[in-house]
């Protein structure tokens, strides 16, 4: 037998597995060769939560403008409640609102104030009248004085003529005085003739000396009513100065009667607002969920949220999603998105999304550029058109996930980034594409 090289059973049995397992780890690579070179779509995951783009139709806080005390429910928490239906009624704790009739109490406060302006119009009128009394007795004054001042300019004129005789005469006595002592030095009068010619001169003195103290006397009253007319504008200037003030004074207290009465008119009008808040009413239609006030007489501050009202019949859903910032650069408007909502069943490839069951389509119509209290930005993303629509059992707050679609790239390519730690290829959007489907 060892002639022809005969082997034992166990030596062929052997070799068969060899080349079998041979076979196999080629077909092994080759398929691993293959699979390298798949398409896989990059994306970006990240959770989110059921919105809506309309801000009517989210959940809605139930607040009170005012702070009161709880006297009255009207619904319970589960009740469905339309627009403008009581939800409670509210007491005053307040002490300056506690009168019953503060409104009237105001208005009547408001019309007496009104009066007021009446009786203040009416004093700075007859305040104006007393000015122009004022000034009408000043110009009387002013032209007495000027009448009179004429007067002594006539007097002082007709005193200045007589000076001037005066002056004849006293020059006239003074030459015949002289010549008649000079005529008694030699002789040829009598002493009885130059005692009268000193007596005449003497006389023509005394006649001068008065005229001059006349006109001098004539001079200091006309000085003396140039001061009583300059005394007498001050004098009349500040009785209309002070009536003046009088009559700004009365027209100031009735524009300040006017802003007190239109204050009170406000107020007046606040206080009957007020009392229209004291009953609580719902924003919109919808379902009273949360309630977080019980019980009769428990106080509630101004503000102050007394529980939710969930809109029925919700509409446009959308779903917030939150990125981190080094994946912001990546997300444009228009992206395609693979949502996944809590409570659907789902089969998920993350790298195919065609291949995925259970997800729903999205596009992304806006983001923020403001970063977030979580540190991360928010993106908004709407049911996409093209696909198909999303669950009606899905329901505002409830949790979704989101699948952001991003460029087609061969697997070695994805295992090559995530190994060097490189971001997504970033893209852009075709909107031209977009716009023709």
């Amino acid at each position: 037998m060892n002639e022809y090289n005969l082997k034992s059973p166990s030596e062929i049995y052997s070799e068969k597995r060899v080349i079998r397992f041979s076979n196999w780890l080629k077909g092994l690579i080759l398929f691993f060769i293959l699979f390298l070179f798949l398409p896989w779509t990059q994306n970006i995951q990240s959770n989110g939560l059921v919105t809506t783009r309309m801000q009517e139709n989210r959940p809605q806080d139930i607040q009170t403008q005012i702070a009161g005390r709880i006297a009255k429910w009207y619904v319970k928490e589960g009740d469905m409640v339309r627009k403008g239906d009581t939800i409670l009624f509210l007491s005053e704790v307040k002490d300056d609102y506690l009168d019953p009739l503060l409104v009237e109490r105001t208005r009547e406060q408001a019309i007496a104030k009104r009066n007021s302006i009446d009786y203040y119009k009416g004093k700075a009128a007859t305040t104006q009248m007393q000015i122009q009394a004022i000034e009408k007795g000043r110009e009387l004054k002013i032209q007495q004085l000027k009448n009179y001042l004429n007067q002594l300019r006539s007097k002082l004129k007709a005193e200045q003529a007589e000076l001037v005789a005066a002056n004849n005469d006293y020059t006239f006595a003074l030459d015949q005085r002289d010549r008649q002592r000079k005529m008694f030095q030699e002789g040829l009068v009598s002493q009885t003739q130059l005692q009268q010619r000193e007596l005449a001169y003497q006389n023509s003195t005394a006649k001068k000396t008065v005229i001059e103290n006349k006109i001098a006397q004539t001079k200091q009253e006309i000085e003396n009513n140039q001061v009583e007319q300059n005394s007498a504008i001050q004098e009349y200037m500040e009785k209309m100065q002070k009536a003046e003030g009088e009559r700004l004074s009365s027209l100031s207290d009735a524009n300040a009667s006017l802003a007190d009465a239109a204050k009170l008119d406000n107020q007046a009008t606040n206080y009957q607002m007020r009392n229209k808040m004291y009953v609580i009413t719902a924003p919109q239609d919808g379902q009273v969920v949360q309630v977080k006030k019980s019980g009769i007489g428990e106080i509630i501050k101004d503000g102050e949220s007394i529980g939710t009202v969930v809109p029925a019949g919700l509409s446009n859903f959308a779903v917030e999603v939150f990125v981190r910032p080094v994946d912001l650069p990546l997300i444009d408007r228009g992206q395609k998105v693979r949502l996944i909502f809590d409570g659907f069943p789902t089969i998920v490839f993350t790298g195919w999304p065609e291949g995925s069951y259970g997800t729903f389509g999205g596009e992304i119509v806006a983001f923020e550029n403001t970063i977030s209290e979580n540190g991360m930005f928010r993106v908004l993303v709407t049911p996409d058109r093209d696909d198909k629509p999303w669950p009606r059992q899905i329901k505002v707050g409830s949790g979704a996930k989101s699948i952001v679609l991003l460029k087609n790239v061969s697997i070695w390519y994805e295992l090559w980034r995530n190994i060097n730690g490189f971001p997504p290829d970033y893209y852009k959007v075709n909107s031209n594409v977009k716009s023709k489907k």
